[in-house]
């Protein structure tokens, strides 16, 4: 229940010889890979001397090409989209709780089984695309089929033009001018031009204009001060109702070559376990090629770093001396200790609240581990604001039906151990305070037998002993305070500040101390000490005024500070009482038309949606509390995660 130390690995072998060994360190997923980089440590000349020689081997060394990881991305996308082309046009049945199906790792990387899911991955998605080109097609003829149905009762042809002696033109005019208000007009501007309307719609007349030339110009003068607009449909031949025609054999004609392609993306469904390995193929490639452009290179070696967990390195050790490589590793030292990536090391009780902690931020590389001194608290009060026997059962019961039918891993596995451990936190709360569903059985009861319902014992209860359940929330805030500052008191004395931690940790346990001495009415002694020591504490850390605003600044900080954190902690008290509330009150809702059938439907509707808030609220509520009340005493952050190269796929669980 630690942070795992790590150790600074770096290696050069032969070029040759770089596949295998990325794939060794790929299986054992021991290994995380870092950019490589040279340096000249010792007495090396001066400073030019130095910049010299290392831009001398800089000019040596080199970058391996990035061909093969554009290659491996690119077939992970392709395999990828495919999957999602068969996820719409073949899907397949599957389960929420089916495990990922196990698969050997000869199988995975074997390349004749790669070859044929690369040309099912271009069939599918050649398919694909040649729907979307026809649909891309026939949404084109739509809209020329809508832009020629205004002029379908001409049997002018399209193509028509004007002569010498006629001048002929389609055009449109505002639908709001009457039409024979336009004809009229027309007829008055030439006596040799004739005003055709050949349709209406909402906001055109669709028009075509014949006139003799020598009256075109004033006649369509007239026209365009009355908005004529000339349509452009030179572009087809023949009239209107043929080219519609036309458009519509082409549209059918399209639409069986889409409906056949349409059906067989339906039948290759049976190439999806094929895709599926491909995509992992494709991923477990793409980081390995990435971990290889980390690396650097001459013409006959290459040179890794990375770092290894020191518990793995004689596992790692016995893979390395199977390759020609020499190799060197160490202890980072506290100046390498923000570039060290972070793994934590927990047992089943711990392990789930990495959930937590990953979500504010992992601790930094030296530092504590938080998760076994967050793990009583989190999980204690997210029992005491959940507090209902059937909520916990529900979240048992969810915890164990996932881990194991599903079996995941990762985040996911957390989230579940979580909820499973929250759930039995929940389930004993709810006991103490008698609540299933509120008061489910005693309403339940109540409507079957009114003369002996049933009412489950309990200690206290959330609307009876509110301000008791809020003094105890309370002290169980102080007490987390007191154990984050006794951690910090911890830490300090590790670190050799000794005087850091009197002044602060200690002076203020003498406080405390001495306030619940003088309310016990004992002796105010302690509390004078205390007092003494929070004047001192400045008086003897600064200077100056500093001295003289240092202890203001203390009592300010502190007493506000500590009140504020311990207050906050009534959140647990709200909480409870508003989850067993509002269960209570669609009991009562239910219960009020006397019938049975109708208060187990309003109870469950009411009781499912109290159980997904308080869910969800619960845990933002006790994720605060730690973040910010406790982790504050104690807690350095600033961590990164450690990712290794290792075979975490998506699709098939890798058996190696």
């Amino acid at each position: 229940m630690a942070i795992v130390k790590m150790k600074h690995l770096q290696l050069i072998a032969m070029v040759e010889e770089r596949e295998n060994l990325l794939r060794t360190l790929q299986r054992l997923g021991c290994v995380e890979i870092d950019e490589a980089s040279v340096e000249l440590k010792g007495d090396s000349g001066t400073a030019q001397e130095q910049e010299g020689l290392l831009r001398q081997l800089e000019q040596q060394l080199s970058r391996p090409d990035a061909k093969a990881l554009s290659q491996a991305r690119e077939e992970q996308s392709q395999a990828e989209r495919a999957l999602t082309v068969l996820k719409r046009s073949a899907p397949a049945k599957g389960s929420f709780l089916s495990p990922k199906p196990t698969l050997r790792e000869e199988e995975l990387f074997d390349s004749t089984l790669a070859c044929q899911a690369k040309a099912g991955a271009q069939e599918v998605n050649g398919t694909d695309q040649r729907v979307h080109a026809i649909e891309g097609e026939q949404s084109k003829l739509a809209a020329q089929r809508t832009a020629l149905l205004p002029w379908a009762s001409l049997d002018l042809p399209l193509e028509t033009t004007s002569t010498d002696q006629v001048t002929i033109q389609f055009g449109t005019l505002p639908a709001a001018l009457p039409f024979p208000q336009a004809e009229e007009a027309v007829s008055q501007a030439g006596e040799l031009a004739q005003l055709t309307l050949a349709s209406t719609d909402r906001d055109n007349h669709y028009c075509l204009l014949v006139c003799h030339a020598s009256q075109a110009e004033e006649v369509l003068q007239t026209l365009k001060e009355l908005g004529w607009s000339r349509a452009n449909l030179r572009e087809c031949t023949g009239t209107a109702a043929e080219n519609i025609s036309r458009l519509e054999q082409e549209n059918q004609t399209l639409e069986q070559e889409k409906i056949q392609l349409k059906e067989r993306l339906s039948k290759l469904g049976d190439l999806r376990p094929t895709l599926q390995k491909l995509a992992d193929r494709a991923q477990a490639e793409a980081k390995r090629e990435e971990c290889r452009g980390r690396t650097l290179d001459t013409n006959l070696t290459f040179y890794l770093e990375g770092w290894v967990p020191g518990q793995r390195w004689e596992e790692l050790k016995k893979e390395l001396s199977q390759y020609p490589c020499a190799y060197e590793v160490k202890d980072p030292t506290p100046e390498e200790y923000p570039q060290v990536p972070v793994q934590l090391k927990n047992n089943w009780l711990t392990r789930p609240l990495n959930m937590v902690t990953e979500m504010y931020s992992l601790p930094a590389y030296g530092s504590l581990d938080p998760n076994p001194l967050m793990a009583p608290f989190f999980i204690l009060f997210y029992g005491i604001m959940m507090a209902d026997m059937g909520y916990g059962l529900l979240m048992m019961l969810a915890s164990v039906v996932v881990l194991t039918k599903k079996k995941p891993k990762g985040g996911m596995a957390h989230f579940f151990g979580l909820l499973g451990l929250c759930g039995v936190s929940t389930f004993i709360m709810g006991a103490v305070t008698g609540g299933f569903f509120g008061d489910f059985l005693t309403q339940l009861t109540t409507l079957i037998n009114p003369d002996n319902p049933i009412t489950l014992p309990a200690l206290f209860t959330p609307l009876n002993d509110t301000m008791m359940i809020l003094v105890g929330a309370m002290c169980l805030g102080f007490v987390q305070i007191l154990t984050g500052m006794a951690i910090s008191f911890y830490k300090k004395l590790r670190d050799g500040q000794v005087m850091d931690a009197i002044w602060e940790e200690v002076t203020w346990w003498v406080v405390f101390a001495g306030l619940a001495l003088a309310i016990l009415g004992t002796t105010n002694l302690v509390l004078i000490v205390g007092g003494v020591m929070v004047v001192a504490g400045p008086i003897l850390t600064q200077k100056g005024f500093g001295k003289i605003t240092g202890i203001f600044g203390s009592l300010y900080n502190h007493v506000t500070g500590y009140f504020g954190d311990i207050l906050s902690y009534s959140r647990l008290m709200a909480l409870m009482l508003a989850g067993s509330v509002i269960a209570q009150v669609f009991n009562t809702l239910g219960a009020i038309p006397g019938n049975i059938v109708i208060f187990i439907l309003i109870s469950l509707v009411g009781n499912t949606l109290n159980f997904a808030l308080n869910l969800l609220g619960c845990y933002v509520h006790d994720l605060r509390l730690q973040c910010l009340e406790y982790f504050n005493k104690f807690y350095q952050d600033g961590g990164k995660p450690f990712r290794p190269l290792d075979l975490n796929t998506k699709y098939y669980e890798i058996v190696k």
